[in-house]
């Protein structure tokens, strides 16, 4: 489902290159359950935001299902991400101007699915993520760990083909991170790939293998 072959991602300061990434070979089936780990800075979330198409200064080849992703245009592929790929950031990404409501009605608008439908949609993820009484409010207005149930609710509301989650429990309750854990083994159990960065031993256990980086290489 997902190829990468010598990926290559580096920042230049002047004549110096600093490598974020080092030829990079990777395979990720479709139903895998699959956690990326390693030390702090070692190029783990920048390897998901290159998966889930947020970075696109990068060298190398990335195949994902049919599409050859190092030929696609930055356009298209925003197509495919809205398409196949739910993400929860480690630093939310909620849209400040728009309330809980609307921030998880967005991914649906992108699938064509009738207001109606989500409507329904939106009102079962506000009660399974227990954030009903949040639903007026902005962003701005939650804690932090909040946030992160919108987020991870976000991610998974149009149940994406590639769910991508970059430290998804880090502001959650022991047992609110055990639920959330709980829904992506769901998730994958009915279909989808799930990717994930992790320094949890516990939450890296919910999936099949573990990717070990290190100074931007796959060890």
């Amino acid at each position: 489902m997902i190829e990468l072959r010598n990926i290559e991602k580096y920042y230049q300061h002047g004549p110096t290159k600093t490598f974020v990434l080092r030829k990079v070979n990777a395979d990720i089936k479709e139903g895998e359950f699959v956690s990326i780990m390693g030390p702090s800075g070692a190029g783990k979330s920048t390897l998901l935001h290159l998966i889930g198409m947020y970075d696109s200064e990068w060298g190398g080849e990335y195949r994902f299902l049919d599409f050859e992703i190092h030929k696609l245009n930055k356009k298209q592929r925003g197509e495919l991400y809205k398409q196949y790929f739910g993400f929860v950031f480690q630093s939310y990404h909620l849209l400040d101007n728009l309330t809980v409501y609307e921030n998880l009605e967005i991914p649906l608008s992108y699938r064509n699915i009738r207001k109606s439908e989500r409507e329904s949609i939106v009102a079962d993820a506000l009660d399974q993520f227990h954030i009903v009484g949040k639903k007026d409010l902005f962003p701005n207005q939650l804690s932090g760990g909040q946030q992160q149930l919108v987020a991870v609710a976000r991610a998974m509301i149009a149940n994406p083909k590639v769910l991508l989650a970059d430290e998804p429990t880090g502001n959650l309750h022991t047992s609110q991170g055990k639920e959330i854990m709980e829904m992506f083994r769901t998730l994958n159990q009915k279909g989808t790939t799930v990717i994930q960065v992790t320094h949890s031993e516990v939450n890296a256990g919910y999936g099949h293998r573990v990717i070990q980086i290190e100074d931007g290489w796959i060890v």
